[in-house]
């Protein structure tokens, strides 16, 4: 019934991230479909243009974008209304409908709000503004939602609900959904995923430029505190907010107590049992950077681990890429 198909992924797992449910019907000639990198933004940037190379290799048409940039997601509805057009030219006051589809939590509801708020303001006719329900949460859409992002053409898109079929997943695949929040937290063991950040953060060096961030920070703070001290109006000092991971003063925190922890381990990295030693060390370390008391026990540790997963999903402790580009081209895209 529908004229195109936007397939989302996460642009950290792309291949992770593909929609089973309509794996057998992408082979057919006569379907459309683009597959949509969303939260490019939150991925390795050199990685992300490497996937792009290798899907149009594969000819297929794919796009980077990031839902929550104006400018991306105009360049996403001029796509669509130009790629609309080279289907339509031959038909007249023809409606077109594009279907969002792929797993939970990679962005559906909200490319379908923000296309169809650019496109509401763009087109002549102005109305009250229909969102999707737009959640970190995976599981928030629960219907098929249509929304109206362009006129002459007409031009809607329907946002349906993420399907995520467990009988596809193993475990390599599941701890990557799990890192980007794909499956929710709560059937999770956070305290292992965490893990998994931690020795992918251990294994690689995007840690090393936290380096000359350290001296900044240090440098900065210094002159911060001696203009308090000289400052008369103490009503105007910007608050802070331990309980706030999310502030400037506690991410500094938990970077240096990475920073310090990798480059002072004297173990081998390559040794499973030196890593979960080093990670041990660096849970230590979380808990007072976050200002979560040890004697909090287990739960201290949960709180620990969600805080610094959630640091890592908003891209405060750096871009990653999980999934590696295949050398070997291996038939149609799953």
């Amino acid at each position: 019934m529908v004229d195109l198909v936007l397939e989302v992924r996460d642009a950290r797992i792309p291949l992770s991230s593909a929609f089973e449910p309509l794996k057998g019907v992408y082979s057919s000639p006569s379907f459309k479909r683009v597959i949509v990198l969303n939260k490019a933004d939150l991925a390795d940037r050199s990685q992300t243009d490497e996937w792009m190379s290798y899907f149009e290799e594969q000819n297929c048409v794919c796009l980077k974008v990031n839902s929550h940039n104006k400018n991306s997601m105009e360049k996403l509805l001029n796509f669509i209304q130009a790629h609309t057009r080279r289907m339509t030219v031959d038909k007249l006051n023809h409606t077109t409908t594009v279907m969002l589809v792929g797993i939970p939590n990679v962005g559906k509801s909200a490319i379908a709000t923000n296309l169809h708020q650019i496109g509401r303001i763009k087109a002549v006719e102005k109305g009250k503004l229909k969102h999707a329900v737009v959640s970190s949460v995976p599981g928030e859409t629960k219907d098929i939602n249509s929304f109206k992002i362009a006129s002459h053409p007409n031009i809607y898109v329907l946002d349906t609900p993420g399907i995520l079929a467990p009988k596809y997943l193993d475990v390599e695949k599941s701890s990557k959904l799990a890192l980007t929040g794909v499956i929710k937290d709560s059937l999770l063991n956070g305290y292992e995923i965490a893990q998994c950040f931690l020795a992918i953060l251990n294994s690689g060096d995007k840690y090393k430029s936290w380096m000359n961030l350290m001296t900044f920070v240090d440098k900065s703070s210094a002159r911060h505190k001696e203009s308090l001290l000289n400052r008369s109006d103490v009503s105007k000092r910007r608050k802070q907010f331990p309980t706030d991971h999310t502030q400037d003063f506690i991410v500094r925190d938990v970077r240096r107590a990475l920073y310090d922890s990798i480059s002072s381990f004297k173990g081998n990295l390559g040794s499973e049992k030196d890593m979960i030693r080093l990670i041990k060390t660096q849970f230590l370390a979380l808990h007072e950077a976050f200002r979560i008391p040890l004697e909090s026990g287990e739960d201290g540790c949960s709180r620990v681990a969600l805080k610094l997963l959630n640091l890592y999903r908003i891209g405060r402790l750096g871009h990653y890429t999980l999934d590696s580009v295949p050398r070997v081209p291996h038939g149609p895209i799953d």
